[in-house]
């Protein structure tokens, strides 16, 4: 990771093609395909390393097995183990159909498409020619970091982000997380501050206020009235009660890791139930979040942004390499639409998402198949219960955030904000995050990512309505630090919702980045107009051209 796949050589014939005889066009049809697989079956393959926690511990404690049955301190049964393992070692169909699941027969809560990680495309790298480093062992002060963070973003779920300045959890969160013997979470000159407090660490992130401006500008959707209570066209979205919180009772946390269906307040097949009573609002704090990416669609905060785009700041925000772009020599005659114009990008923006889906599965179920936070909460509990005695690191045991835990919800088990807890996959990497990597990289290839955005906003402390943003850095947003933070946005928010870990987030960016790279590096050569290329700037700060 880190550099992005070299470029290959113009396919035989290289544009532009002009107009060709139905038998030539499918002649260059078919050459164009052979140079773009030759030059993916030549590139390095690397090899897929795993932290090793599946093999040390033999009671699988540092790994997936949310919905397999499990004993009464939340231990997977070897034996239903043992079927998992087959199934993804040898990717028969027939042996994902024999995973013992821990549910009642027939009710059990289904796994999350394992074999997605098996498909193969036609567009960009091969999803298992892509990898992502290990993650964290379950014993390492890494870990017992990530842990702390999301102790703290449960509690902090209903502090508006607006506040984290003054806020007396935030502050709290904050002392606790300098504490820290490891924590990997961006700082300022060494130290964790209210402007770098849950946030991701891409350049511009730590940039304006806490939510992107692509999700507080107004949505304009075609011809549909997407309006705000007064009239005005607005993203607004129904936010969950505050201080709702699930899986805090040994009750629930152990039916939801065997796949049991929980009672919970929600209608059956619908999120937005009784527990529902505030709303519409901006995004304003980690729980209104939460209740984002528990049912969005997973490019959908890019496409709108790509819409805002286009809508708030018109055709001259495309990249100035765009051949349509104005002023332009090529554009004197044409507007690009189909190619280089309003659809494509729009459509690319949710083309990736499938692709960075079908990586991040393989890497889920076929590499690391690590433990959700969830699971690990019950590792913390139960030591400090003195009932086990996991190999959790001593800075989570240590943490000023369990006490504050076990005073609200008289366990030390990770406050959810969803009632089933995590989907039923295995936490690293997440698919928010490498689609939000890869969306976001279509986003800064394709328009002017140094443009600024003007006059940012942010949400009022309660989220009814949007006030100025004041503060020193607010002529310093851009097209470029607005992608780069509504992917920190979507890919943190899971971490408030307690579904996933850091790690989860800043590593599977990098890997939907570099599929988005690919895709984009496949499709450089099939355009007739004369094009340079996309340049933008990566996750890591440097800038590329494709």
């Amino acid at each position: 990771m880190g550099t992005h796949l070299p470029t290959p050589p113009a396919p035989t014939p290289k544009p532009p093609f002009g107009v060709q005889t139905p038998a030539a066009r499918a002649d260059t049809a078919k050459q164009i395909r052979i140079d773009a697989a030759d030059f993916e079956r030549k590139q390095h393959l690397p090899a897929h390393t795993d932290n090793g926690d599946e093999t040390r511990y033999p009671d699988k404690i540092g790994s997936y097995s949310k919905g397999l049955p499990h004993n009464s301190f939340g231990e997977v049964d070897l034996a239903a183990y043992a079927t998992l393992s087959k199934a993804v070692t040898s990717g028969k169909p027939a042996d994902f159909q024999a995973i013992t699941l821990g549910g009642p027969a027939g009710g059990s809560v289904k796994l999350v498409n394992p074999q997605a990680g098996l498909a193969f495309d036609l567009l960009g790298a091969d999803s298992h020619a892509l990898k992502i480093p290990p993650s964290p062992p379950v014993a390492s002060a890494t870990r017992a970091g990530e842990m702390v963070e999301l102790y703290w973003m449960a509690l902090c779920r209903d502090v508006p982000f607006s506040q984290y300045a003054t806020d007396a959890l935030t502050q709290a969160a904050i002392t606790d997380l300098n504490n820290l013997s490891s924590f990997s979470g961006p700082k300022v000159a060494g130290k964790v501050t209210a402007q770098t407090l849950f946030r991701g660490d891409t350049p511009g992130e730590l940039i304006g206020p806490y939510i992107s401006q692509f999700f507080l500008m107004n949505a304009g959707f075609g011809d549909l009235a997407v309006n705000d209570p007064l009239g005005n066209p607005a993203q607004q979205y129904i936010a969950y009660q505050p201080n709702l919180d699930y899986m805090t009772d040994l009750a629930s946390w152990l039916a939801v890791q065997n796949g049991q269906a929980t009672v919970s307040p929600l209608p059956p097949g619908n999120f937005f139930g009784p527990n529902v009573t505030i709303g519409p609002r901006y995004l304003f704090d980690g729980r209104g979040g939460s209740a984002f990416v528990h049912v969005d669609e997973l490019y959908q905060a890019y496409f709108m942004a790509a819409l805002n785009l286009l809508d708030n700041l018109k055709f001259d925000s495309y990249d100035v390499d765009n051949p349509y772009q104005v002023p332009n020599p090529c554009s004197a005659t044409e507007a690009g639409f189909g190619t280089f114009g309003n659809p494509h990008v729009v459509t690319l923006v949710a083309e990736v998402a499938t692709r960075a889906l079908k990586a991040q599965w393989f890497q889920k179920w076929f590499v690391h198949r690590t433990l959700r936070p969830e699971a690990y909460g019950g590792l913390v509990h139960f030591t400090k219960a003195g009932k086990k005695n996991y190999p959790v690191h001593k800075d989570v045991l240590n943490s000023a955030a369990l006490p504050a835990l076990f005073a609200k919800f008289n366990s030390y088990l990770l406050p959810m904000a969803f009632p089933e807890g995590s989907p039923q996959h295995p936490s690293y990497g997440s698919g928010h995050a490498t689609v939000a990597g890869a969306c976001a990289t279509i986003i800064k290839a394709f328009f002017n990512e140094d443009m600024p955005i003007l006059n940012p906003v942010q949400a009022s402390p309660d989220g009814t309505a949007l006030v100025p943003y004041t503060g020193p850095d607010a002529n310093k947003l851009t097209v470029k630090t607005e992608a780069n933070k509504i992917a920190g946005n979507v890919g943190m928010f899971r971490n408030h919702a307690g579904v996933h870990w850091r790690s989860d987030h800043v590593e599977s960016i990098k890997l939907g980045e570099e599929i988005a790279i690919s895709i984009l590096r496949d499709q450089k050569w099939l355009y007739n107009e004369p094009f340079k290329g996309w340049t933008f700037t990566k996750f890591d700060g440097a800038s590329v051209t494709i």
